[in-house]
């Protein structure tokens, strides 16, 4: 177990797009970091990944790791009511985000999603994703552009979003916490851009403190069409 760690953080509009409908949230002192995706194509996707990160970065940290998630859960519950309630008064059909968030405490590591932004760990030269897509029919690499055809009928649609739907359901994964874990949140701009062999890769080429790992992340990226917004956070155990 450790309780000690570094990050860095980054969001880039991306080529194509006009206006950039991620946020992230870094927040060392709480142990708590996020990166929310607005839905594209909808109106005020900014509103919604903003208003998330506002919320989870004014939380305080008090009691237990899991006083803390149910927290966690509260916040996001009434960031989808106020979302649901915004959409009504505007007369849209939505207004909503995807959100990852992980969650350090000595004994483990917490990462909680709701969409398709993806949480990943890194340890002992594999790369593992913690989260699942909630994303009807699809394979967990169908989402970059290019790849096979293998998708269901009317797969690509989101399942699950902060403000899709009245009740707001978050998962939840577990990890451990030691030394020299290293955890990746991104939005799907990143995994359109970036294969996950290419993720692992990138790691297992050559070791790098996090700062020098979203820099060298956004420069793959932006490498490519980055026709989406890019967002990454990296967390890594055992800085000191």
């Amino acid at each position: 177990m450790t309780t000690h760690f570094r990050s860095a953080g980054r969001t880039e509009t991306g080529k194509v797009r006009r206006f950039n409908e991620d946020a992230i949230l870094v927040r060392d002192d709480l142990g708590l970091w996020a990166v929310a995706d607005g839905l594209g194509g909808h109106t005020a996707g900014d509103f919604a990944s903003a208003l998330i990160v506002e919320r989870l970065g004014a939380l305080e940290r008090a009691g237990s790791v899991f006083d803390f998630i149910e927290t966690i859960e509260d916040s996001l519950q009434q960031v989808n009511a106020e979302l649901r309630a915004a959409a009504f008064a505007r007369h849209v059909d939505v207004i909503a985000s995807t959100v990852v968030v992980l969650v350090h405490d000595t004994n483990f590591v917490l990462c909680g999603w709701v969409g398709d932004s993806r949480g990943y760990v890194y340890e002992e030269g594999g790369l593992r994703q913690l989260t699942i897509d909630h994303v009807h029919g699809m394979k967990s690499d169908i989402t970059q552009f290019g790849a096979a055809a293998r998708a269901q009928p009317g797969s690509g649609v989101l399942t699950r979003a902060v403000g899709a739907e009245d009740t707001l359901y978050l998962d939840w994964a577990v990890s451990g916490s030691r030394t020299g874990m290293q955890f990746l949140l991104c939005s799907d701009g990143i995994n359109k851009e970036l294969s996950d062999a290419e993720l692992e890769l990138a790691y297992r080429e050559r070791d790098a403190a996090p700062e020098e790992r979203v820099t060298q992340l956004f420069a793959q990226a932006l490498d490519r069409p980055a026709r989406d917004n890019l967002s990454a956070v990296i967390v890594r155990l055992g800085e000191p």
